[in-house]
């Protein structure tokens, strides 16, 4: 028998939601079929099977949220593992799926294992080492993103033959956290019309929306950036009309080949570039000291149903404008249809929030953390300026620069923007 464990999708990850089952009991699964999505604050991804077997039961109903890493969720039988220890016996009036208190579980017992060179066991699934074998990847280097750290088959997936070893390519295994049981709606919903009383919301005045994973975390990291990131703001004002310009230009050039750059792909590049000139701004405050970042990795904010998500143009410094627009827009459109991997949104060494297209003139965002650094830009308009002695009519857009004064200084943080300002001004500065 098997237990099927709610996997870790990212290293941060400590919950989810389990949003769909693809399998219903009784049903035949082989190693690396799709048995369920899983929702994170960040994304929906699917979970494989990492044996073979016939699912007995499926512990967790579809749509129950805060579900642990490594809580059982199913479990198979006929499988090649060896027994599981049994389980706490679920309640018999609950829920046709309810969540089980699993007992601690055994190692499972393979068929014969690689092992690193130092001798220790490789955990894998029979198609990831079948895999591994026809690629040519040492399953040594590879990091497994399955239960306790196993290596399935998008690891493989995602491996390359002859890759260095990823520093969490150690065996992860854990002690799975108990699930936590349901609580009865109708005592939830008491405590929750309470706790909104005492705030001083008055009973039937309002319809409750449940917080969700993304929104729960947004909530969590933006509150802890406010709070102990000693931040400041700085704005500038600058004139657009030669970007707008070289725009036009660029997209009558691209026309034929389906790509649009937008003035935030511009915004975006110009970003990276000032981060080179300015290396200082590029960094991360931490305790043991700072980071100096290699490469700018932009994350840009996109709004999306109940939070907000950064997905990263990865050294945005090396790529160019049509490179940008193509990435930045597929990684969009992929992050609103909660489909991005981990890898794909976490991380980053700067970030970029746009609201010019809501009309918004100037705003200061929260610093994303552990960034330096984020740029908060406005919407371009029509302004009076003054040139010499005269008032002229410009595309003016103002951005502000919020800075974490433990590594971005004042002065450092306005000689960058006196280099992204010079960037936008003058577009050919981009390549050059």
């Amino acid at each position: 028998m098997t237990d099927i464990l709610m996997p870790a999708l990212s290293p941060t990850m400590e919950e989810g939601t389990l949003a769909k089952w693809h399998v219903k009991v009784g049903d035949t699964v082989s190693s690396g079929d799709v048995i369920a999505e899983i929702e994170t604050d960040k994304a929906t991804m699917e979970v494989e099977a990492v044996d073979e077997g016939v699912v007995e039961a499926l512990l967790v109903a579809e749509g129950t949220e805060g579900v642990k890493v490594n809580a059982t969720i199913a479990r198979l039988s006929g499988g090649d593992s060896a027994p599981a220890p049994t389980p706490v016996a679920a309640p018999k009036a609950a829920a046709p799926a309810p969540v089980a208190a699993p007992a601690p579980m055994a190692a499972a017992a393979t068929a014969p294992a690689p092992k690193t060179t130092d001798g220790a066991r490789i955990f894998a699934s029979p198609l990831a080492k079948r895999l591994a074998e026809q690629k040519g990847v040492d399953l040594a280097n590879v990091a497994g993103s399955g239960p306790h750290g196993r290596i399935i088959k998008a690891d493989i997936d995602k491996a390359q033959p002859g890759q260095p070893a990823s520093p969490q390519a150690a065996t992860q295994a854990k002690a799975p956290a108990p699930a936590a049981h349901a609580v009865p709606a109708a005592a939830a919903a008491a405590r929750q019309a309470q706790s909104l009383e005492q705030m001083g919301i008055v009973p039937g005045s309002y319809d409750l929306i449940p917080l969700d994973g993304m929104r729960k975390t947004v909530a969590r990291r933006m509150v802890d950036s406010f709070r102990d990131v000693p931040h400041f703001p700085l704005s500038l004002d600058i004139e657009i009309d030669a970007l707008l310009a070289a725009r036009v230009r660029i997209n009558g050039l691209l026309e034929k080949s389906g790509v649009k750059v937008s003035v935030n792909d511009f915004v975006l590049k110009a970003a990276a570039i000032a981060l080179k000139k300015v290396p200082e701004a590029n960094a991360s405050y931490s305790p043991e000291g700072i980071a100096m970042h290699h490469h700018a990795d932009i994350a840009m904010a996109v709004a999306i149903p109940g939070g907000l998500i950064t997905p990263i143009i990865r050294a945005a410094e090396t790529k160019g404008l049509a490179q940008i627009a193509t990435e930045a827009k597929d990684l969009a459109e992929r992050a609103r249809s909660k489909k991005l991997k981990p890898d794909e949104f976490q991380g980053g060494t700067f970030s970029v929030s746009n609201l010019g297209m809501f009309g918004i003139k100037t705003f200061a965002s929260i610093i994303n953390e552990p960034q330096g650094a984020i740029l908060s830009v406005g919407a371009g308009e029509k302004r009076v300026v003054v040139k010499g002695d005269e008032m002229v009519i410009a595309n003016v857009m103002t951005v502000t620069l919020t800075c974490d004064h433990r590594v971005v200084d004042g002065a450092v943080g306005a000689r960058w923007l006196s280099a992204f300002k010079e960037l936008l001004e003058e577009p050919l500065r981009m390549i050059v």
